[in-house]
């Protein structure tokens, strides 16, 4: 079984594996564009976290975690638990890179536009400066946004979405 990351299961997986690779998702761009209320913000201030949004011809670099069958259900049901807010299972094929073949079908959380956290699309200049004003029980939001950029530059992964939104945050400070 395989599970695809883009976000903060990148940088904090929080579950056992058997494998982990650079993988990419065909058809997806990410965003900064879901509402946090339970992770990097609250139900009165909710702090911004990364999904994807469909897009013809995008790819979307992550990473992809192949776990033990047998650790399926557990791994699952935390995960359900994690990505609670709007965010349902997708089944998607996964690539080593953009120019090969897939190698495997993994689930994938996203959190699409018909979801009750959805923001929509924002500027980098507003999402930086809403997540330098946000915090939730998992931390600051600013931490989430520069720690998933760090992330993705560790696996070789240029996303200008994320580059742009960490180098607004790191020229303001929060």
């Amino acid at each position: 079984m395989w599970l695809f990351a883009y976000g903060s299961l990148i940088f904090r997986p929080g579950f056992a594996y058997i494998e982990r690779r650079v993988a990419w998702m065909h058809g997806y761009a990410r965003r900064f564009w879901q509402w946090s209320p339970d992770h990097r913000g609250t139900p009165e201030a909710p702090g911004l976290v990364a999904t994807v949004i469909a897009e013809p011809g995008a790819w979307c670099g992550g990473c992809a975690y192949r776990v033990d069958a047998a650790a399926r259900e557990g791994i699952m049901a935390a995960l359900d638990q994690r990505e609670q807010a709007g965010f349902t299972r997708v089944e998607v094929p996964v690539h080593e890179h953009p120019s090969r073949a897939p190698f495997a079908d993994a689930t994938v959380y996203v959190a699409d536009g018909s979801n009750p956290h959805f923001a929509g699309p924002m500027a980098a200049a507003e999402i930086a400066a809403t997540m330098a004003t946000r915090r939730g029980p998992s931390g600051e939001n600013v931490d989430y946004a520069l720690a998933l950029a760090d992330a993705l530059a560790e696996l070789g992964v240029d996303d200008p979405h994320v580059a742009e939104v960490a180098r607004h945050l790191r020229a303001h400070g929060p």
